[in-house]
């Protein structure tokens, strides 16, 4: 676990229709759905690239819960997720499902960091060590994780005593403020970004990006699978191409190419 250590590793849908949104995903993003056998009432669709799995899809049992929408969670990965569990509220975070085990998968608990934006952490059984999944930049695959975060500064200093991760380019967003590329260790690559939310937006929140072939032809994809628009096909600073809609069971999802 050392290598993955404070590092996503998992990225899970929760939606109101299985069946539908692994169809979506399977045609936007090209992801091959197939079940996971799991035991028990609740189906879980595994999203593969090739042989790996990147993520999942699944609907809680008796729906989603009151208040709660369709949406996309991230897994980090940690050696110890009762202590980690500890280290959140330590730092000021909030529990929102208790550590426990899913039986035969691994040990997990969902947390938030202070400002409200949630993730799992997650340590899998040493008989069931995630195989090795595609680098980033690799059709599928999620290329960027982004915090809209309750304070930056605020924000990043959880993280970075939590996880170790670090600050590399600041961008100057102008109004918007300042956009800040963070790393999981000094030297390595940048692999998301973090920036105070604007006021429009209601809560803090993680999103994560999907690596595609073309950014405009799966934006195209989407629409005519039921997507809606939020942010069309834009560049961003470093050349990327990015879009951003709600797929048809009203979860938001992003995607992210090296192409237009």
């Amino acid at each position: 676990m050392s290598d993955t250590n404070g590092r996503f590793g998992w990225y899970e849908l929760m939606t109101t229709d299985v069946d539908a949104a692994s169809a979506f995903y399977a045609k936007v993003v090209g992801w091959t759905p197939t079940d996971s056998g799991m035991p028990g009432p609740t189906r879980y669709m595994i999203l593969n690239v090739g042989a790996a799995g990147v993520g999942g899809v699944f609907t809680p049992e008796g729906g989603c819960p009151e208040g709660a929408r369709p949406g996309w969670i991230g897994y980090i990965f940690v050696d110890d997720v009762d202590a980690y569990v500890g280290k959140v509220v330590e730092a000021g975070g909030s529990v929102f499902m208790p550590a426990d085990d899913i039986p035969g998968v691994g040990r997990f608990s969902v947390v938030a960091d202070p400002y409200g934006a949630v993730f799992t952490l997650f340590k899998p059984f040493p008989q069931d060590e995630i195989p090795p999944q595609p680098a980033d930049g690799a059709p599928g695959t999620f290329g960027w994780r982004e915090l809209m975060a309750g304070d930056l500064e605020g924000a990043f200093s959880f993280y970075s005593k939590l996880f170790g991760w670090v600050k590399t380019q600041a961008i100057d967003m102008g109004p918007m403020g300042t956009y800040q590329l963070f790393a999981y260790e000094a030297g390595g690559p940048d692999i998301g970004g973090m920036m105070t939310r604007l006021p429009d937006m209601p809560v803090s929140f993680w999103n994560y990006y999907a690596q595609v072939d073309s950014a405009s032809a799966a934006r195209d994809r989407a629409v005519a699978a039921g997507a809606t628009t939020m942010m069309d096909v834009h560049q961003v600073p470093g050349g990327s191409w990015i879009y951003m809609a709600t797929d048809p069971q009203g979860a938001g999802f992003a995607v992210v190419s090296t192409a237009q």
